[in-house]
């Protein structure tokens, strides 16, 4: 099954994956590494017993910026699954002005949709190649035997399209203009008559049949052999396409593998002792998620999506609440909970140089575009992650970002004359980076200064 191509990575690879990207957390990526893993297992079962076996969610418990969204990045990278991330907080009750939390299965569909139809694309490449070939000798060469009506012109015409063909594979009539008609789609106007803005899906499904219902439209350009042959290839892969195919696929993909990462949990629970009357965007989110997560049949416009076997991963800060706060059906269906640590010093230089993505290898990057090189010795990191540190323990705790905002402050002044350091090296030392933000560090109100 092709959607099982990544999802038999062991959990140790996974694990090693995220390290490459995420500094610590060991416990929360063990949780989804398991549950990457148990994904597999279950396919391997045979059809009796893969219904019963049903996935154990997820909820990551911890503060902003700690890495619970980049975990869900990564991971939707790693996998060759359908994935969506999705906020919580965006959602409302149905029946309500705003997002139903149908529309994350939706929208879970509509990216199995365009994984499956690209991979069909990336393998109907060469088969569309053969055609692509002839068409264009049909465009560079109108065909003979029009012209001729015996055997002899038939014969000449054969050996001057083979001669062409060469020419064309080699590459020496790539300059050559010729006229080609190119379908366009309706434009976005058919929708201008519309006053208001309906639900999502209704919207777009009122969208794709009016675009339908459009006649195609085609006009006669001039273009190159070079360009020709990319339009061309776009057309004939179009064609060898089976929508429903891929449509039959997707569905089945999102039903067997499909994860979704449900972001700002935390923003739907809510004390009840503070709660007067129905909360639409709480208690009310809350009630309409679970089905979906206990498992319902949502309504898609590539047909009916199960979502028994969906993974569903939340993540929240609870700062003001805890998952005690949830309605109990709701916190019944997510057994696994993983407390996410707080950032140390340590943590923080690790995060400025371990990841293949460090901040010191960003920023070393962006400025070696403009000819400055810029170095950091160990005590200036170590500085800089002390420094982080102490503004997340005197201000709002906002992990990891806070790196963002205490490097950008730091290289303000570089950032903004890089263009006449040209040819400079500029060494970052702690006494660099003292005289730089001291000001901040003296100041007691320092959210005004660094978010």
């Amino acid at each position: 099954m092709k959607s099982a191509t990544k999802l038999n990575m062991t959990p140790q690879e996974t694990v090693v994956a995220l390290d490459r990207y995420i500094i610590g957390q060991t416990d929360a990526k063990k949780a989804v590494a398991i549950a990457l893993r148990n994904r597999w297992r279950r396919l391997q079962l045979n059809e009796d017993l893969k219904d019963e076996i049903l996935p154990k969610n997820i909820i990551m418990i911890g503060a902003t910026g700690i890495g619970k969204t980049e975990i869900a990045r990564r991971i939707s990278r790693l996998v060759n699954a359908p994935f969506v991330k999705v906020e919580a907080s965006k959602f409302t009750e149905v029946g309500y002005v705003g997002r139903d939390v149908e529309s994350m299965i939706r929208d879970l569909t509509d990216y199995a949709i365009k994984m499956v139809r690209q991979e069909q694309i990336d393998s109907k490449q060469e088969a569309a190649k053969e055609m692509v070939e002839e068409r264009l000798l049909d465009l560079l060469l109108p065909s003979i035997e029009k012209n001729n009506g015996n055997s002899s012109g038939e014969i000449k015409g054969n050996s001057t399209r083979e001669k062409f063909r060469k020419k064309l594979n080699a590459g020496k009539l790539d300059e050559r203009i010729v006229e080609l008609d190119v379908s366009e789609r309706p434009s976005g106007a058919v929708m201008e008559f519309m006053p208001i803005s309906m639900n999502d899906n209704m919207d777009m499904n009122i969208r794709d049949m009016l675009s339908n219902m459009m006649p195609k439209q085609s006009k006669r350009r001039r273009v190159s052999i070079e360009e020709a042959r990319k339009i061309l290839q776009q057309e004939e892969v179009s064609k060898l396409i089976d929508m429903e195919e891929v449509s039959r696929e997707a569905v089945n993909r999102v039903e067997q593998s499909g994860i979704v990462f449900l972001d700002e949990v935390d923003k739907v629970a809510s004390r009840r002792s503070n709660s007067q009357g129905p909360d639409v965007s709480r208690e009310g989110v809350q009630r309409d998620l679970l089905p979906i997560v206990e498992g319902s049949t949502v309504n898609t416009k590539y047909g009916p999506v199960q979502t028994d076997h969906i993974l569903f991963i939340a993540a929240g800060a609870f700062h003001l609440t805890k998952p005690s706060d949830m309605i109990p059906e709701l916190q019944g269906r997510f057994p696994i909970r993983v407390e996410l640590q707080s950032l140390s010093k340590e943590d923080f230089i690790r995060i400025l140089t371990e990841p293949k993505n460090a901040l010191i290898v960003q920023y070393t990057a962006l400025m070696k575009t403009e000819g400055v090189e810029l170095e950091f010795n160990k005590e200036a990191i170590s500085t800089i992650a002390e420094i982080a540190c102490q503004i997340n323990e005197e201000s709002e705790d906002i992990g990891a970002r806070r790196l963002h905002t205490v490097m950008e402050q730091l290289l303000e002044e570089v950032s903004f004359t890089a263009p006449d350091l040209r040819g400079q090296k500029i060494s970052v030392t702690p006494e660099y980076i003292k005289s730089r933000i001291s000001n901040l560090l003296k100041n007691q109100d320092l959210s005004r200064y660094i978010l």
